[in-house]
């Protein structure tokens, strides 16, 4: 079937009620656009896995904090849409920020818990808004599975409780992360680099990969996380808002380092704020 653009929540409803009659699986991919192939590996795989795999299209402004890049954000919906029926989705959901929010809305979805620190600290409110998004397109998409990509770790383990506690009966699929071929995570925002910036930001999966290997050695959690602010500092990122280690399975704070552990590192190359993580179980050469 070919592409279908849908813009209300009643539209997408009416869309996919046959196809769920009819017991095909729905696969849901929520996307900001400014598409890039970590999004076309979530399409993938919700390809393979459902009958219908609908793709969200929507910039949300209720996660974006104050002086954060909502306006900014790149957005190119005809881009967007070829790339998403080249890849056969059977339909995108974009709706306007109106539909998404009409006058009156009131509603807020918390997660407590897996929210606190790394960009729970660092992006105030941000998580409300992605929890409260997602149940909106849950609620009008009513997917069997989701798809959601590793790279944003910490907003998949908060989806992940969220659907767990509302026993939402979705699956949810995380991917691994995709990266240019000198380790930089694909993210929207690395349109944002300069190429001097560019040059600098793959030394944070760098960073990342020489802290898992120094951790194998046992050197202390807090000192591996300090050592790694500073090795990106001098790697030239302006700040750091965070370089941990937390507990792949619960984002808490271990005391000490074992098995089923991330690295999770957010920092700034100028106005631009990148993010990465990866797994800290892997056997040093």
């Amino acid at each position: 079937m070919s592409l279908t653009v849908i813009r209300s929540a009643e539209g997408l409803r009416r869309a996919l009620a046959p196809h769920r009659d009819a017991g095909k699986l729905i696969g849901l991919v929520p996307t900001m656009g400014a598409l890039h192939d970590g999004h076309l590996s979530l399409v993938h795989r919700a390809s393979r896995d459902c009958g219908i795999v609908v793709a969200s299209l929507f910039v949300n402004p209720t996660q974006f904090g104050e002086n954060e890049d909502f306006d900014a954000y790149p957005r190119d919906e005809s881009r967007d849409l070829s790339l998403f029926d080249e890849y056969g989705v059977d339909f995108v959901y974009a709706p306007s920020v109106d539909e998404m929010y009409p006058d009156g809305f009131k509603i807020t979805i918390t997660v407590q818990g897996v929210t606190e620190g790394l960009c729970g600290a660092a992006r105030p409110g941000h998580f409300d808004g992605v929890t409260t998004v997602v149940s909106k397109l849950f609620a009008d998409c009513k997917p069997d599975a989701a798809y959601f990509g590793q790279k944003d770790y910490q907003q998949m383990k908060v989806i992940e409780r969220m659907v767990s506690d509302l026993d939402l009966n979705i699956r949810i699929v995380g991917l691994p992360v995709v990266r240019e071929r000198d380790g930089l995570a694909l993210s929207s925002r690395n349109a944002y680099l300069s190429a001097a910036h560019r040059r600098v930001a793959p030394s944070m999966f760098g960073t990342m990969r020489a802290v898992a290997e120094r951790l194998h050695s046992g050197i202390d959690l807090d000192a591996q996380s300090e050592w790694g602010q500073s090795a990106l500092l001098d790697a030239g990122f302006d700040r750091v808002d965070y370089f941990e280690v937390r507990d792949a399975a619960t984002m808490e704070k271990p005391r000490e380092f074992g098995p089923g552990m991330r690295i999770f590192a957010a920092a700034w190359l100028g106005q631009t704020r990148l993010i990465d993580n990866i797994s800290a179980d892997f056997e040093p050469e």
